[in-house]
């Protein structure tokens, strides 16, 4: 087994049995791996399968990415080097070649190893895993009988024994029953004895189709002559009933129906009357979901316009990429559903994109009301069983519309025409953890591939975007005013500088807000109330020392939950009780510092006891279904106040929301990230769209202690032009993107003088590899968050007008620095064009 040196080929036909397969495997390896094929597999192994493989001391699951005949002598393998492949795991592949292409094309644009790529490209469940199984051999029983008492027993004997008395068992059960960090050293050990065997088995997949018992009735010519036996009342309405329901039914369904017994339904098989069997069937995730009407009404001038250019884009069945820009509420969606009607016309499929999880309720059930059972769903919060079962349907092409998050850009879709990305300004569209992708770019970039089009929707597009429509590498497509004449909602900033003033004392709600609040209630109209921090309080402070009582584990304060009577890392989930006292000073004055969404509905509770709220955040959505039941209801009208985070910010379409208050957005100004601003801008400007977008106008207040910011100032004027026009001045002067490449080094581990010396090991390879200057480093330094979940972080930032060069330096800087002594290249975290630099 050796690495490949050379970029390996996917490889759709094959004409003769090939003798060894390429694979890429599902951990941080950047190569792929060649392995001979046994005869057994040689005629059933495809690209795109999976394969079961020696790699190291373990067997585990790759991915066919290629298959060869002979071996490439310019990779200098000697057959004798070359391992054989256990198992094929798959008769058909997993993996198409639109999904391999999609797949290799991430791997090196983000330098992601292709292996994670692919498995992240698959269904949670479908990856089979490899235990290892142990045995005691003979010379094993001879040991333990020369064992001391229990009493006296190493860990070695324990272990020794607990296999005698399992007889068999799994390295992962000796590892969780003994309780020793050693175990795996241990049983190592016993194997080198000889006193006990070590086994590999495969483990099934969890995600695997389901399937019910079903009974039918057979055909006449099938039953036993046995005429002199006269069937049961019983057994004739059982008959009575299959011949009813089309002659098959379910098997609990029919004793239901009937009140048979399953003896009844055993007595007529054995006479070849009726016989049982199984069908596959359908987890639905919409399954008893109500669907909305489907209303067709005539476009505006400016819809008619960009629908107009899409569906000219598709009659052309050629890559096209469009940016359409439109105001919230302009009608965006009805120009996505139609454009995607129209791909179905032409017997293609489509593809859309939402940044979150939390929009696929509204847009899924918008979209299953147009297309029906030719839409499938894609997004982490399925059972495993309905994601499987919704890719299933995808990859035999019974669906050929798909929604979903970021992930869903992997669907194995049949003859793609069009995708859709809706809110494509969204970071969240950026996957923050290996393998690293971002799912805008990636779907702009299948497209291409594919030959069909790709739409990129926002009302705050991303400055990148917008910038490349201003470049005309996308179609520029403008809705400037919202459907019906509707207004844009009126925006105003609240000073908190002169509440704080006028009360003598920091207020959570300015008494224009709360005013606000009562009159739109008073008409019977709605309210939305955004801040985007949950908790009921940012941190606990200490006013006789001024400590802040921190994370263990991260450099961020615990935040009070109230309701859990705890304090809480957001980030590493760490948890502890509220002390009495200061755990620094034992002082007794512990004081709880700023407001989160928790607060915010205990205030309006108080303040006004005959509204109806509901609170949306994380805390209030971890039970299934539980976000899409809140936003129901409040569309429903059953509740009057809605506070919540920025999932409440975007997407949603409240004809009776007429006032959005905004408590603070200085937070996420102040952030170190040259993308503050724009952030900022992108969430007031959605959260306003929620205001007005019925019959009735709307309405938006936002509090700041920073009324001069030009975000803030834009926002309330809803002015993207005038934003972007003053923002990318500042891009171009600092030379941020879009007017260079960004790559960041994120050096990660727990001891800190080795992740300080490799970080200085890194920028000594960056320097040298950037000899001619055209690259700009920046750092090592300590990242905004320093230490996460018990890890020092240090952050390199390159930048570079030249997006080769920039990838040169990034190869041989990192080529060089895994040959450099005390350098931990296993510690560096590489993000190509990184959306959040915290």
């Amino acid at each position: 087994m050796t690495t490949t040196a050379a970029e390996p080929r996917i490889e759709s036909k094959i004409h003769h049995a090939p003798q060894y397969a390429e694979v890429a495997f599902p951990l941080r390896v950047s190569q792929t791996f060649t392995y001979r094929l046994p005869l057994a597999l040689r005629d059933d192994a495809r690209v795109g399968a999976r394969l079961l493989v020696p790699f190291g001391r373990k067997l585990i699951t790759g991915y066919i990415v290629a298959l060869h005949e002979e071996l490439d002598r310019a990779l200098e393998l000697n057959d004798h080097e070359i391992k054989d492949a256990e198992e094929l795991l798959d008769s058909s592949p997993l993996l198409n070649p639109e999904v391999l292409e999609i797949t290799r094309w991430i791997s090196d644009y983000y330098l992601a190893p292709w292996g994670e790529v692919l498995k992240a490209a698959l269904p949670a469940g479908l990856n089979t895993s490899v235990e290892q199984v142990l045995t005691i051999t003979p010379e094993g029983l001879d040991e333990l009988a020369r064992l001391p008492p229990r009493k006296s027993e190493t860990a070695k004997a324990r272990i020794l024994r607990y296999i005698h008395d399992e007889v068999e068992t799994t390295l992962r059960t000796v590892e969780r029953e003994m309780e020793t960090k050693r175990a795996s050293t241990v049983v190592r050990e016993l194997e080198r004895q000889g006193w006990i065997n070590v086994t590999h088995r495969s483990q099934s997949a969890t995600a695997r189709a389901k399937r019910r018992k079903i009974v039918r009735l057979s055909p006449p010519e099938e039953h036993k002559d046995d005429s002199a036996r006269r069937l049961t009342a019983t057994q004739q309405r059982i008959i009575e009933t299959l011949i009813e329901m089309g002659g098959e039914m379910f098997f609990t369904e029919l004793l239901e129906t009937t009140g048979a017994s399953p003896a009844s339904i055993q007595t007529l098989e054995r006479r070849g009357i009726v016989e049982t069997g199984a069908r596959e069937v359908r987890r639905d995730p919409l399954k008893g979901a109500a669907l909305p009407a489907v209303d067709e009404f005539e476009l505006t001038t400016a819809q008619r316009a960009a629908l107009d250019g899409i569906e000219a884009g598709l009659e052309r069945r050629d890559y096209a990429a469009f940016l359409l820009h439109g105001v919230t509420g302009s009608g965006k969606t009805e120009i996505y559903i139609r454009a995607m009607r129209h791909a179905l016309r032409q017997h293609r499929s489509a593809m859309m994109l939402v940044p979150e999880i939390a929009l696929t309720p509204v847009f899924s059930r918008r979209l299953r009301a147009h297309f029906g059972d030719l839409v499938a769903i894609f997004h982490s919060s399925l059972t495993i069983g309905e994601r499987f079962d919704e890719w299933n349907r995808l990859r035999r092409g019974e669906a050929r519309v798909v929604i979903g998050t970021r992930s869903a850009v992997f669907a194995p879709v049949h003859d793609l025409g069009i995708i859709i990305v809706d809110e494509e300004h969204e970071a969240s569209y950026r996957q923050q953890e290996s393998p690293y992708y971002n799912g805008r770019d990636t779907a702009v970039v299948r497209a291409l591939k594919e030959h069909a089009v790709v739409v990129l929707g926002s009302a705050t597009p991303s400055l990148e975007s917008f910038y490349n429509a201003e470049r005309g590498k996308y179609i520029y497509l403008q809705l400037p005013e919202r459907i019906a004449n509707r207004q844009m909602a009126r925006a105003e900033i609240i000073d908190m500088r002169e509440v704080f003033a006028g009360a003598g004392k920091q207020e959570v709600f300015a008494p224009r807000l709360l005013e606000a609040i009562e009159e739109t209630h008073g008409r019977g109209e709605q309210t939305i109330i955004l801040l985007n921090r949950r908790g009921y309080s940012s941190f606990v402070l200490c006013r006789s020392c001024g400590d802040r009582i921190q994370c263990p584990n991260c450099d961020v304060t615990l935040t009070f939950h109230r309701s859990e009577r705890n304090l809480i890392c957001h980030y590493c989930n760490f948890r502890r009780n509220v002390p009495s006292s200061c755990p620094s000073c034992n002082g007794k004055y512990i004081h709880f510092v700023g407001e989160g969404t928790e607060q915010l509905e205990e205030i309006l509770q108080t303040r006004f006891p005959d509204l109806r709220i509901a609170r949306l955040d994380r805390d209030t959505t971890r039970a299934r279904n539980s976000y899409e039941h809140a936003i129901l209801r409040f569309g429903a009208g059953e509740l009057d106040v809605l506070v919540g985070t920025q999932m409440i910010a975007k997407g949603h379409d409240f004809p009776n929301v007429t006032l959005v208050g905004v408590v603070s957005v200085d937070a996420g100004l102040a952030l170190p990230d040259f993308r503050a601003a724009e952030r900022t801008f992108q969430l007031l400007t959605q959260v306003a769209g929620r205001a007005g977008r019925g019959e009735l106008a709307g309405r938006v207040l936002i509090q700041t202690f920073h009324p001069e910011a030009y975000a803030l100032r834009h926002a309330c004027a809803q002015d993207y032009d005038a934003f972007y026009r003053e923002e990318i001045q500042y891009r171009k002067s600092l030379g941020y993107p879009p007017f260079s490449s960004l790559a960041s080094l994120l050096i990660h581990g727990d001891d800190l003088t080795r992740t300080q010396t490799t970080a200085a090991l890194i920028r000594q390879a960056l320097d040298d590899a950037n000899r001619d200057r055209t690259c700009k480093i920046l750092g090592p330094a300590p990242a905004p968050l320093a230490r996460l979940r018990g890890e020092h972080r240090i952050q390199i930032l390159v930048k570079s007008a030249n997006r080769t060069r920039l990838r040169e330096t990034l190869d041989i800087a990192l080529a060089d620095a895994a040959t450099m002594d005390g350098c931990d290249v296993r510690s560096i975290n590489l993000e190509i064009d990184p959306v959040n630099l915290m």
